[in-house]
């Protein structure tokens, strides 16, 4: 396992947010790593798969943040492996 990613801004935690403010709390949050090893992380993660790894997504938010980061490093792919994936709950 690699840790790509750090969080460069104190963020509140999500949880305590409505959906429709999870996006702006997360935005710019993360940026590359400084180094992985003796790599940069750049250059490990262009080009290569990547698997995010978060335990519930409920909005989406953080993991799309965090994809876009990824994305803009010129990762090959982004997948997600989470735990558990909150649903909207449908009306009768």
């Amino acid at each position: 396992m690699v840790h790509a990613l750090r969080r460069i801004i104190a963020t509140r935690p999500q949880a305590e947010l409505p959906a429709a403010s999870r996006y702006r709390n997360v935005a710019n949050a993360f940026a590359p790593a400084r180094a992985i090893g003796w790599r940069s992380a750049v250059s490990q993660i262009r080009g290569a798969r990547v698997v995010i790894v978060d335990d519930v997504v409920t909005t989406g938010a953080t993991v799309e943040a965090c994809a876009s980061v990824l994305r803009s490093l010129a990762a090959r792919e982004v997948r997600v492996l989470t735990l558990a994936r909150v649903g909207r709950s449908r009306s009768p």
